[in-house]
């Protein structure tokens, strides 16, 4: 039982980022959430990170599961499972 309530109460958000070309060059940021339902395993809205990118060709993509996201996620017992993407050019 106490494995159990750690397990739930330790995970933590998850985080990832990507570098196209030489990576940022400057600090303009723009950021959209990604739409998941049933646990994350069906997109329903997933953000573009070359469109958001509006061109450039060097720049990061950083996606992760924010405390709001989760916490949204929890609220929902993960029928509703957001992340952020934000790319910086």
């Amino acid at each position: 039982m106490v494995a159990a309530v750690a397990s739930i109460l330790l995970t933590s958000c998850y985080s990832y980022t990507s570098v196209v070309g030489e990576g940022a060059q400057g600090n303009q940021e723009k950021t959209e959430w990604n739409h998941y339902v049933v646990y994350g395993l069906a997109p329903v809205g997933v953000s573009d990170s070359k469109e958001m990118a509006e061109g450039a060709e060097n720049y990061n993509v950083h996606t992760r599961q924010t405390f709001v996201n989760g916490l949204v996620s929890a609220l929902t017992f993960g029928l509703y499972s957001p992340t952020t993407t934000t790319v910086t050019k």
